[in-house]
């Protein structure tokens, strides 16, 4: 794979105030592509490559399934050379997605978290967003169709960079991109974002404070931070930490309560910390799909005792907090 479906989007943001960084984050991009030898590259890489040419009538991103509408109705033959391209992106895990009346039905309801933070966030209107470990792009979009002038998405998983190219072949826009990074390949100078988003990914840091502190420094003074993560219940002093896996997860390391998070928060250098929705994750928002069609949530849960995890753990429950960069 080559950085030049990318090339738009960077020169894009070249004539921005973080265009400084641009060249770095070209620079970062290529080295991963070219260092990143995944088995099933060749074949993501054709599935791009058979993507049909069908012109655009509409693109959609303010409705639960982002995507495109045709002129008219695809024919049967070139509906299904359309499906079976998406099908060998698989698995599809955030989403939902509709390519040309190919419904995209995803791992996660991605748009039931976007419902529960769209109308509590600071207005995206003219801002410079970043999403950190954005997976295939879905909430970037949403964000865009919120009115972002900018949005940067990053996630070192290749096939999500693969994906957001399949929606964006047809969306065609230079005002977002997913690039295969790190939080740790960013330039550590890089900063001046209006509002960064982190979605279920302090969990599966070794330092989550850190890592807060990472997000702190990509923030504008005044900035606004949008954190998702898993939570358990408790005071201040509450974090669980489980001794192997979570849900059949072998990457979570801490979670904390919703007490104990405003603190790390307030440590790490934010004020105005809120929370804004805490919910327990259904089966309904996580579950298998023909589009997604390895284990989900209903496999990791107790069979007895659906508040509980197989391995005996307080079952998913997720909170978003609101904060905003101080000025020190």
């Amino acid at each position: 794979m080559e950085i030049i479906e990318l090339q738009p989007f960077l020169t894009r943001m070249a004539r921005t105030r973080l265009g400084a960084w641009s060249p770095a984050l070209t620079a970062a991009s290529r080295f991963r592509l070219t260092e990143d030898m995944h088995g099933d590259l060749l074949r993501w890489e054709t599935a791009l490559a058979e993507l049909p040419n069908i012109p655009v009538e509409t693109i959609q991103l303010n409705s639960a399934a982002v995507g495109c509408q045709p002129a008219q109705p695809l024919a049967h033959e070139l509906a299904q050379e359309l499906r079976e391209a998406l099908q060998r992106l698989h698995p599809w895990r955030k989403g939902p997605f509709s390519i040309h009346g190919i419904d995209i039905d995803t791992e996660w309801r991605s748009d039931w978290k976007w419902q529960r933070l769209a109308n509590a966030i600071a207005p995206l209107d003219g801002r410079l967003v970043l999403d950190v470990g954005c997976g295939n792009g879905y909430h970037g979009w949403r964000m865009l169709g919120a009115g972002a002038e900018l949005v940067l998405g990053i996630d070192p998983t290749l096939l999500f960079v693969m994906q957001f190219l399949a929606v964006n072949r047809y969306l065609r826009r230079d005002d977002i991109a997913v690039l295969p990074l790190a939080t740790t390949d960013l330039p550590p100078t890089l900063t001046g974002f209006d509002t960064v988003f982190s979605m279920g990914m302090l969990y599966h840091r070794r330092a989550p404070l850190n890592h807060l502190e990472e997000l702190r420094r990509l923030l504008r003074p005044g900035g606004q931070l949008v954190l998702e993560t898993l939570v358990c219940e408790g005071d201040e002093r509450q974090v669980l930490v489980p001794p192997d896996r979570y849900a059949g997860m072998r990457n979570v390391w801490f979670i904390p309560s919703v007490a104990a998070l405003k603190i790390w928060l307030q440590r790490c250098g934010f004020v105005g910390v809120q929370v804004i929705d805490i919910s327990r994750t259904t089966v309904d928002e996580q579950r298998t799909t023909e589009w997604m069609c390895f284990q989900s949530l209903a496999d990791q849960l107790d069979p007895a005792n659906a508040m509980l995890t197989r391995e005996g753990l307080p079952a998913p429950t997720r909170a978003i907090v609101l904060a905003e960069r101080s000025e020190r």
